[in-house]
Protein backbone atom coordinates (compact mmCIF):
# COMPACT_ATOMS: atom_id res chain seq x y z
CA UNK A 1 0.00 0.00 0.00
CA UNK A 2 2.75 2.60 1.36
CA UNK A 3 4.37 1.26 -1.98
CA UNK A 4 1.73 2.37 -4.08
CA UNK A 5 1.12 5.39 -2.62
CA UNK A 6 4.50 6.57 -3.32
CA UNK A 7 3.76 6.00 -7.19
CA UNK A 8 1.51 8.13 -7.27
CA UNK A 9 3.37 11.04 -5.74
CA UNK A 10 6.50 10.42 -7.54
CA UNK A 11 3.57 10.59 -10.32
CA UNK A 12 2.48 13.87 -9.60
CA UNK A 13 6.16 15.05 -8.98
CA UNK A 14 6.96 13.97 -12.61
CA UNK A 15 3.81 16.61 -13.30
CA UNK A 16 4.68 19.37 -11.32
CA UNK A 17 8.33 19.69 -12.42
CA UNK A 18 6.98 18.61 -16.46
CA UNK A 19 4.69 21.90 -15.63
CA UNK A 20 7.42 24.13 -14.67
CA UNK A 21 10.13 22.75 -17.60
CA UNK A 22 7.28 22.78 -20.48
CA UNK A 23 6.16 26.10 -19.15
CA UNK A 24 8.29 27.54 -21.63
CA UNK A 25 6.40 25.90 -24.78
CA UNK A 26 3.32 27.38 -23.64
CA UNK A 27 4.83 30.95 -23.30
CA UNK A 28 8.10 31.39 -24.88
CA UNK A 29 7.50 33.54 -27.68
CA UNK A 30 4.32 35.62 -26.76
CA UNK A 31 6.53 36.81 -23.96
CA UNK A 32 9.98 37.51 -25.84
CA UNK A 33 7.28 39.56 -28.00
CA UNK A 34 6.45 41.46 -24.64
CA UNK A 35 2.77 40.54 -25.74
CA UNK A 36 2.54 40.25 -22.20
CA UNK A 37 4.36 39.99 -19.27
CA UNK A 38 5.57 36.94 -17.64
CA UNK A 39 3.48 36.71 -14.68
CA UNK A 40 0.65 36.97 -17.04
CA UNK A 41 1.88 34.94 -19.44
CA UNK A 42 2.09 32.58 -16.60
CA UNK A 43 -1.52 32.29 -15.63
CA UNK A 44 -2.62 32.26 -19.05
CA UNK A 45 -0.83 28.78 -19.42
CA UNK A 46 -1.48 27.68 -16.06
CA UNK A 47 -5.35 27.91 -16.62
CA UNK A 48 -4.78 26.59 -20.91
CA UNK A 49 -2.90 23.50 -19.32
CA UNK A 50 -5.57 23.21 -16.99
CA UNK A 51 -8.75 22.98 -19.44
CA UNK A 52 -6.72 20.83 -22.13
CA UNK A 53 -5.97 18.53 -19.32
CA UNK A 54 -9.68 17.14 -19.76
CA UNK A 55 -9.78 16.95 -23.16
CA UNK A 56 -9.92 13.54 -24.30
CA UNK A 57 -7.92 10.29 -22.93
CA UNK A 58 -6.03 8.93 -25.97
CA UNK A 59 -2.15 9.81 -24.57
CA UNK A 60 -3.44 8.32 -21.82
CA UNK A 61 -4.38 5.05 -23.24
CA UNK A 62 -1.25 4.61 -24.95
CA UNK A 63 1.04 4.91 -22.42
CA UNK A 64 -1.08 2.80 -19.87
CA UNK A 65 -1.53 -0.12 -22.69
CA UNK A 66 0.32 0.35 -25.69
CA UNK A 67 4.07 0.82 -25.34
CA UNK A 68 5.30 -2.28 -23.14
CA UNK A 69 3.60 -5.52 -21.58
CA UNK A 70 1.99 -4.66 -18.77
CA UNK A 71 2.18 -8.36 -17.30
CA UNK A 72 6.11 -6.96 -16.27
CA UNK A 73 5.33 -3.72 -14.86
CA UNK A 74 4.98 -3.18 -11.43
CA UNK A 75 5.34 -0.55 -8.98
CA UNK A 76 8.73 -0.03 -8.81
CA UNK A 77 9.12 -0.41 -12.01
CA UNK A 78 6.85 2.72 -12.34
CA UNK A 79 8.62 4.22 -9.72
CA UNK A 80 12.30 3.69 -11.41
CA UNK A 81 10.28 4.94 -14.87
CA UNK A 82 9.41 8.31 -13.53
CA UNK A 83 12.59 9.00 -11.42
CA UNK A 84 14.71 8.62 -14.71
CA UNK A 85 12.06 11.05 -16.34
CA UNK A 86 12.48 13.51 -13.38
CA UNK A 87 16.29 13.53 -12.98
CA UNK A 88 17.12 14.07 -17.10
CA UNK A 89 14.09 17.03 -16.83
CA UNK A 90 15.85 18.46 -14.04
CA UNK A 91 19.29 18.29 -15.84
CA UNK A 92 17.96 19.70 -19.02
CA UNK A 93 15.96 22.21 -17.00
CA UNK A 94 19.15 23.54 -15.68
CA UNK A 95 20.94 24.03 -18.84
CA UNK A 96 17.99 25.79 -19.76
CA UNK A 97 17.77 23.08 -23.21
CA UNK A 98 13.95 22.68 -24.03
CA UNK A 99 14.23 18.32 -23.47
CA UNK A 100 11.08 16.21 -24.08
CA UNK A 101 9.13 15.35 -21.03
CA UNK A 102 7.48 13.20 -23.25
CA UNK A 103 10.25 11.07 -24.50
CA UNK A 104 12.18 11.31 -20.90
CA UNK A 105 9.05 9.49 -19.88
CA UNK A 106 8.71 6.84 -22.39
CA UNK A 107 12.37 6.13 -22.61
CA UNK A 108 12.55 5.45 -18.50
CA UNK A 109 9.62 2.98 -18.89
CA UNK A 110 11.07 1.35 -21.25
CA UNK A 111 14.10 1.08 -19.57
CA UNK A 112 12.88 0.11 -16.16
CA UNK A 113 10.44 -2.23 -17.93
CA UNK A 114 13.09 -4.30 -19.62
CA UNK A 115 14.70 -4.54 -16.21
CA UNK A 116 11.63 -5.75 -15.01
CA UNK A 117 11.62 -8.57 -17.55
CA UNK A 118 15.41 -9.39 -16.56
CA UNK A 119 16.66 -7.96 -20.19
CA UNK A 120 13.74 -9.91 -22.07
CA UNK A 121 13.09 -7.51 -25.13
CA UNK A 122 9.95 -8.73 -26.10
CA UNK A 123 7.79 -6.55 -23.16
CA UNK A 124 8.71 -3.47 -25.44
CA UNK A 125 5.66 -3.62 -27.98
CA UNK A 126 7.24 -2.53 -30.92
CA UNK A 127 4.18 -2.18 -33.09
CA UNK A 128 0.52 -3.02 -32.90
CA UNK A 129 -2.07 -3.79 -35.53
CA UNK A 130 -4.38 -1.31 -35.46
CA UNK A 131 -8.05 -1.96 -34.91
CA UNK A 132 -10.56 -3.15 -37.79
CA UNK A 133 -11.45 0.03 -39.64
CA UNK A 134 -8.13 2.15 -38.82
CA UNK A 135 -6.11 3.58 -40.99
CA UNK A 136 -2.13 1.61 -40.34
CA UNK A 137 -0.87 5.17 -38.59
CA UNK A 138 -3.14 4.56 -35.78
CA UNK A 139 -1.86 1.37 -34.99
CA UNK A 140 -0.39 1.14 -31.64
CA UNK A 141 3.65 -0.17 -30.09
CA UNK A 142 6.76 2.09 -30.08
CA UNK A 143 7.04 2.40 -33.82
CA UNK A 144 3.22 4.30 -34.82
CA UNK A 145 3.23 5.95 -31.15
CA UNK A 146 6.72 7.01 -30.62
CA UNK A 147 9.13 6.48 -33.27
CA UNK A 148 7.37 7.86 -35.83
CA UNK A 149 5.87 10.89 -34.36
CA UNK A 150 9.52 11.58 -32.40
CA UNK A 151 10.82 12.23 -36.71
CA UNK A 152 7.21 13.69 -38.61
CA UNK A 153 6.52 15.95 -35.75
CA UNK A 154 9.34 17.95 -35.60
CA UNK A 155 9.31 17.92 -39.46
CA UNK A 156 5.74 19.07 -39.25
CA UNK A 157 6.78 21.75 -36.91
CA UNK A 158 9.43 23.33 -39.81
CA UNK A 159 7.85 23.21 -43.09
CA UNK A 160 4.41 24.37 -41.58
CA UNK A 161 5.56 27.17 -39.55
CA UNK A 162 7.94 28.02 -42.67
CA UNK A 163 4.53 27.85 -44.95
CA UNK A 164 2.48 29.72 -42.22
CA UNK A 165 5.07 32.39 -41.66
CA UNK A 166 5.30 32.11 -45.44
CA UNK A 167 2.07 32.97 -45.67
CA UNK A 168 1.61 35.80 -43.42
CA UNK A 169 4.43 37.78 -44.97
CA UNK A 170 2.61 37.61 -48.50
CA UNK A 171 -0.78 38.72 -46.80
CA UNK A 172 0.82 41.45 -45.15
CA UNK A 173 2.73 42.65 -48.30
CA UNK A 174 -0.54 42.47 -50.53
CA UNK A 175 -2.58 44.25 -48.35
CA UNK A 176 -0.32 46.85 -47.88
CA UNK A 177 1.03 47.78 -50.97
CA UNK A 178 -2.41 47.44 -52.33
CA UNK A 179 -4.97 48.59 -50.28
CA UNK A 180 -2.37 50.64 -47.89
CA UNK A 181 -3.38 49.21 -44.98
CA UNK A 182 -1.43 47.11 -42.44
CA UNK A 183 1.53 49.17 -41.94
CA UNK A 184 4.19 47.98 -39.68
CA UNK A 185 2.78 49.32 -36.39
CA UNK A 186 -0.88 47.61 -37.34
CA UNK A 187 0.98 44.36 -37.76
CA UNK A 188 2.18 44.43 -34.47
CA UNK A 189 -0.64 45.29 -32.76
CA UNK A 190 -2.96 43.26 -34.38
CA UNK A 191 -0.57 40.11 -33.90
CA UNK A 192 -0.39 40.70 -30.50
CA UNK A 193 -3.96 40.39 -30.14
CA UNK A 194 -3.85 37.31 -32.28
CA UNK A 195 -0.67 35.81 -30.11
CA UNK A 196 -2.74 35.64 -26.84
CA UNK A 197 -5.50 33.31 -28.70
CA UNK A 198 -2.35 31.25 -29.90
CA UNK A 199 -0.59 30.94 -26.81
CA UNK A 200 -3.83 30.20 -25.24
CA UNK A 201 -4.26 27.29 -27.96
CA UNK A 202 -0.46 26.34 -27.14
CA UNK A 203 -1.69 26.17 -23.85
CA UNK A 204 -4.86 24.12 -24.44
CA UNK A 205 -2.96 21.44 -26.88
CA UNK A 206 -0.39 21.30 -24.25
CA UNK A 207 -2.33 20.36 -21.77
CA UNK A 208 -4.22 17.88 -23.83
CA UNK A 209 -1.15 16.04 -24.39
CA UNK A 210 1.08 15.93 -21.53
CA UNK A 211 -1.15 15.78 -18.43
CA UNK A 212 -2.49 12.63 -19.85
CA UNK A 213 1.25 10.86 -20.01
CA UNK A 214 1.04 10.86 -16.10
CA UNK A 215 -2.85 9.98 -16.16
CA UNK A 216 -1.09 7.08 -18.28
CA UNK A 217 1.39 6.31 -15.90
CA UNK A 218 -0.40 6.45 -12.70
CA UNK A 219 -3.26 4.06 -14.21
CA UNK A 220 -1.01 1.59 -15.17
CA UNK A 221 0.46 1.51 -11.89
CA UNK A 222 -2.58 0.95 -10.03
CA UNK A 223 -3.73 -2.10 -12.98
CA UNK A 224 -0.32 -3.52 -11.88
CA UNK A 225 -0.81 -3.13 -8.40
CA UNK A 226 -4.58 -4.44 -8.54
CA UNK A 227 -3.79 -7.12 -10.15
CA UNK A 228 -0.61 -8.37 -7.94
CA UNK A 229 -2.57 -7.82 -4.70
CA UNK A 230 -1.20 -5.14 -3.15
CA UNK A 231 -4.58 -3.16 -2.66
CA UNK A 232 -6.66 -6.36 -1.67
CA UNK A 233 -6.13 -5.13 2.05
CA UNK A 234 -7.18 -1.38 2.03
CA UNK A 235 -9.82 0.14 3.63
CA UNK A 236 -13.04 0.69 1.69
CA UNK A 237 -12.64 4.41 1.46
CA UNK A 238 -9.63 4.03 -0.23
CA UNK A 239 -11.13 1.55 -2.83
CA UNK A 240 -11.17 4.03 -6.00
CA UNK A 241 -7.61 3.25 -6.00
CA UNK A 242 -8.62 -0.03 -7.68
CA UNK A 243 -8.34 -0.03 -11.08
CA UNK A 244 -9.36 -3.56 -12.46
CA UNK A 245 -9.01 -2.76 -15.95
CA UNK A 246 -8.79 0.33 -18.46
CA UNK A 247 -10.87 -1.97 -20.77
CA UNK A 248 -11.10 -1.15 -24.72
CA UNK A 249 -11.79 2.25 -25.10
CA UNK A 250 -9.66 5.03 -23.45
CA UNK A 251 -12.36 7.25 -21.53
CA UNK A 252 -11.91 4.75 -18.82
CA UNK A 253 -9.27 6.59 -17.19
CA UNK A 254 -10.73 7.32 -13.15
CA UNK A 255 -11.48 10.90 -12.99
CA UNK A 256 -9.84 11.36 -10.25
CA UNK A 257 -6.83 10.71 -11.61
CA UNK A 258 -7.76 13.46 -14.74
CA UNK A 259 -8.25 16.07 -11.67
CA UNK A 260 -5.02 15.26 -10.03
CA UNK A 261 -2.82 15.45 -13.07
CA UNK A 262 -4.70 18.66 -14.08
CA UNK A 263 -3.83 20.41 -11.19
CA UNK A 264 -0.28 19.28 -10.69
CA UNK A 265 0.71 20.04 -14.36
CA UNK A 266 -1.30 23.40 -13.40
CA UNK A 267 0.33 24.32 -10.69
CA UNK A 268 3.56 23.55 -12.10
CA UNK A 269 2.87 26.14 -15.03
CA UNK A 270 2.52 28.35 -12.57
CA UNK A 271 5.76 27.64 -11.33
CA UNK A 272 8.05 29.41 -14.21
CA UNK A 273 10.50 27.58 -16.08
CA UNK A 274 12.67 31.08 -16.57
CA UNK A 275 15.80 29.01 -17.75
CA UNK A 276 14.38 27.45 -20.67
CA UNK A 277 11.75 30.63 -21.44
CA UNK A 278 15.07 32.55 -22.31
CA UNK A 279 16.72 29.52 -24.85
CA UNK A 280 13.61 29.40 -26.33
CA UNK A 281 12.26 32.99 -26.62
CA UNK A 282 15.58 34.41 -26.94
CA UNK A 283 18.30 33.28 -27.40
CA UNK A 284 17.05 30.74 -30.92
CA UNK A 285 15.56 33.98 -33.02
CA UNK A 286 14.31 37.45 -32.25
CA UNK A 287 10.40 37.24 -32.20
CA UNK A 288 7.76 39.99 -33.11
CA UNK A 289 4.27 38.85 -32.49
CA UNK A 290 3.53 38.30 -35.82
CA UNK A 291 6.08 35.22 -35.33
CA UNK A 292 4.87 34.31 -32.36
CA UNK A 293 1.37 34.41 -33.55
CA UNK A 294 2.90 31.76 -36.55
CA UNK A 295 5.00 29.30 -34.45
CA UNK A 296 2.48 29.35 -31.66
CA UNK A 297 -0.42 28.18 -33.77
CA UNK A 298 1.91 25.79 -36.10
CA UNK A 299 3.16 23.70 -32.92
CA UNK A 300 -0.54 23.76 -31.46
CA UNK A 301 -2.49 22.31 -34.52
CA UNK A 302 0.83 19.38 -34.73
CA UNK A 303 0.31 18.73 -31.22
CA UNK A 304 -3.08 18.65 -31.16
CA UNK A 305 -3.49 16.64 -34.16
CA UNK A 306 -1.09 13.99 -32.99
CA UNK A 307 -3.18 13.94 -29.34
CA UNK A 308 -6.07 13.01 -31.18
CA UNK A 309 -4.41 9.98 -32.13
CA UNK A 310 -3.20 8.89 -29.05
CA UNK A 311 0.46 9.57 -30.04
CA UNK A 312 2.06 11.59 -26.82
CA UNK A 313 4.32 13.75 -29.22
CA UNK A 314 7.11 16.32 -27.62
CA UNK A 315 5.73 19.42 -26.84
CA UNK A 316 9.02 20.87 -26.98
CA UNK A 317 9.95 19.70 -30.52
CA UNK A 318 6.77 20.72 -31.91
CA UNK A 319 7.45 24.73 -30.50
CA UNK A 320 11.01 24.37 -31.50
CA UNK A 321 10.84 23.32 -34.64
CA UNK A 322 7.82 25.68 -35.22
CA UNK A 323 10.49 28.89 -34.37
CA UNK A 324 13.16 27.62 -36.55
CA UNK A 325 10.68 27.23 -39.37
CA UNK A 326 9.58 30.79 -38.66
CA UNK A 327 13.00 31.97 -38.57
CA UNK A 328 14.32 30.59 -41.81
CA UNK A 329 10.69 32.64 -43.74
CA UNK A 330 12.47 35.42 -41.96
CA UNK A 331 15.66 34.34 -43.42
CA UNK A 332 18.10 31.18 -43.06
CA UNK A 333 20.48 33.13 -40.60
CA UNK A 334 18.00 34.76 -38.49
CA UNK A 335 18.54 30.91 -36.91
CA UNK A 336 21.46 30.63 -33.72
CA UNK A 337 22.22 27.25 -35.30
CA UNK A 338 24.97 27.01 -32.15
CA UNK A 339 21.67 26.60 -29.96
CA UNK A 340 19.75 24.62 -32.23
CA UNK A 341 23.04 22.18 -31.85
CA UNK A 342 22.56 22.20 -28.26
CA UNK A 343 19.21 21.61 -28.79
CA UNK A 344 19.59 18.53 -31.35
CA UNK A 345 21.79 16.80 -28.82
CA UNK A 346 19.18 17.24 -26.02
CA UNK A 347 16.67 15.52 -28.15
CA UNK A 348 18.61 12.80 -29.55
CA UNK A 349 20.23 11.41 -25.92
CA UNK A 350 16.49 12.05 -23.84
CA UNK A 351 15.43 8.66 -24.78
CA UNK A 352 18.37 6.72 -24.78
CA UNK A 353 19.97 8.44 -20.90
CA UNK A 354 16.27 8.17 -19.36
CA UNK A 355 15.83 4.13 -20.55
CA UNK A 356 19.53 4.05 -19.29
CA UNK A 357 18.59 5.68 -16.00
CA UNK A 358 15.19 3.59 -15.73
CA UNK A 359 17.18 0.34 -16.31
CA UNK A 360 19.72 0.75 -13.62
CA UNK A 361 18.04 2.02 -11.14
CA UNK A 362 15.24 -1.14 -11.55
CA UNK A 363 18.42 -2.95 -10.99
CA UNK A 364 19.32 -1.35 -8.01
CA UNK A 365 16.35 -1.03 -6.17
CA UNK A 366 14.09 -3.45 -8.15
CA UNK A 367 12.66 -7.13 -7.92
CA UNK A 368 12.62 -8.50 -11.54
CA UNK A 369 9.21 -10.50 -12.76
CA UNK A 370 10.16 -14.11 -13.01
Amino acid sequence: MTLVLTVVLVALIFEYINGFHDTANSIATVVSTKVLTPRLAIILAAVTNLAGAFLGTAVAKTISSGLVDAAFVTTETIICALLGGIIWNLITWWFGLPSSSSHALVGGLTGATLATASGNWSVLIWSKAPEAGKAWYEGGGLLYKVVLPMITSPLAGLLLGFLVMSFLYLLISTLNHVFGILKPHMVSWLFGKLQILSAGFMGVSHGSNDAQKTMGIIALALLAATKSGDLSQIPDWLGFLRIESLGAKSDQIPMWIKIACALTMAAGTAAGGWRIIKTLGHKLVKLQPVHGFAAETTAATVIFTAGHFGMPVSTTHAITTSIMGVGTAKRFNAIKWGVVQRILWAWVLTIPVTALLGYFLFKLFGTPVA
